[in-house]
């Protein structure tokens, strides 16, 4: 026999240790070479970690949420039959996480540990209850479904094949069981950055309502005359390019704290954080440049990136290097929101939904589209007048869209 022991990589930028998130193989499973074995977590991105060698595993270090230090061992081979190769160069990072909200619903289920790693019934929160209502044991139904998730097609076979024996359980039946989630991995991160941000963080909270009527005739009247099948423009493009032109004078607003330093860094390039909603949690992948991009290729890259973010596809790039973040939860919006600002930025502006109201215009009442903007700006370095001020400016380019394209 030929052991061969793989070490936790330096994954760069300072790594001393990563979060093992969860293992893509058990003891006893023959890996071909570049194969991904695992995927642990730093504190910037998700990385995928490939096999150096091919071989059986021998064993594994770390349960799913553990740490494991830069240059412990992570995972042993038996490597009798096959050449060594020399450890694969640095894995490359396939998500990171940051905090606020965005389109994509979450999902509630979270993804199941490898087999090596422990034994675990793989079914929807819905299936789980409804077989505890019907006092179904998931650990005796057969699951049809990738890995042996137990489907509802699944639960319904058993249900169906216990007969009328017995009278159906009625529907108001008392509870039992705490099901025991580990917050790790991406969680763990939104979970680290937000309490940071809350604690270090003096947020000056600034809500104004936009009458968006005018904006709305403009983004039907160009989205009608999209090619049939595109995409359809959101407000969200809108707002990034009003803002752009709105930070020219409001600079201290497009800028991050180094604390380590303690300086402000005033960009003169806009580099916009999207807020995205991820079955991972949240995500802030990045639209660089938004300053030289016209409509139609902010449009594209915020869905791009968004994409990418949500599918678990964007780079360690794509997930960083935002000077302000705009933050929108589309049809959840509500009236008001107080988001936290994503670290080490300044300001972030959040968009509620936008709806019919009627209002007093020129001493009449009328039915006019009304969106709250709701934003959270550093206290520190952003005074309360100048927030204001910047919120004021942007309403204005919002409610008269046509300034959205003019160079002052």
């Amino acid at each position: 026999m030929s052991r061969y022991v793989f070490k936790m990589p330096d994954l760069g930028e300072g790594t001393v240790s990563a979060e093992v998130v969860e293992w893509k193989v058990k003891v006893g499973d023959m890996v071909q070479e570049d194969q991904v074995i695992a995927e642990v977590m730093t504190d910037k991105a998700a990385v995928e970690i490939p096999s150096p060698v091919t071989g059986r595993v021998m064993s594994v270090t770390g349960q799913p949420g553990d740490m494991v230090a830069v240059g412990a061992e992570l995972i042993a081979f038996d490597t009798s039959g096959a050449a060594p190769a020399e450890p694969a160069a640095a894995p490359k990072a396939a998500a990171a996480a940051a905090p606020a909200p965005a389109a994509a619903p979450p999902s509630p289920v979270a993804s199941a540990p490898a087999a090596a790693i422990a034994t675990r019934v793989m079914a929807s929160p819905a299936t789980r209850r409804k077989a505890h209502v019907a006092g179904v044991d998931l650990a005796t139904v057969a699951g049809s479904g990738p890995g042996g998730r137990i489907s509802a097609a699944d639960l319904e076979s058993v249900i169906a094949g216990k007969g009328s024996g017995g009278a159906r359980p009625a529907a108001f039946v008392p509870k039992k069981g705490v099901e025991e989630i580990k917050v790790i991995g991406v969680r763990r991160v939104i979970a680290e950055r937000m309490s940071a941000a809350k604690r270090n963080i003096p947020h000056f909270a600034y809500v104004e309502e936009v009458d968006v009527t005018e904006l709305e005739a403009l983004r039907q009247y160009l989205n009608s005359r999209q090619p049939k099948g595109s995409p359809s423009l959101t407000y969200l493009p809108f707002l990034v390019a009003a803002l752009v032109r709105v930070l020219e004078k409001f600079p201290q607003c497009n800028a991050l704290h180094d604390a380590e330093r303690n300086v402000i860094l005033r960009h003169g390039a806009v580099h916009v954080g999207v807020a995205t909603q991820t079955p991972d949690g949240l995500k802030v992948p990045v639209v660089k440049h938004a300053e030289a991009r016209s409509l139609a290729d902010l449009a594209a890259e915020i869905r791009r990136v968004s994409e990418a973010a949500r599918t678990n596809k964007a780079t360690r790039e794509e997930l960083t290097g935002s000077t302000i973040t705009v933050t929108s939860l589309g049809r959840l919006g509500g009236i008001a929101s107080t988001p936290v600002i994503n670290a080490p930025e300044v300001a972030i502006v959040g968009v509620n939904k936008a709806v019919e109201r009627p209002v007093v215009v020129d001493g009449t009442i009328a039915i006019r589209r009304i969106m709250n903007l709701s934003s959270s700006f550093d206290h520190r370095f952003v005074d309360g007048f100048d927030a204001a001020a910047m919120i004021q400016a942007l309403k204005e380019r919002l409610e008269h869209p046509a300034t959205i394209f003019i160079q002052d």
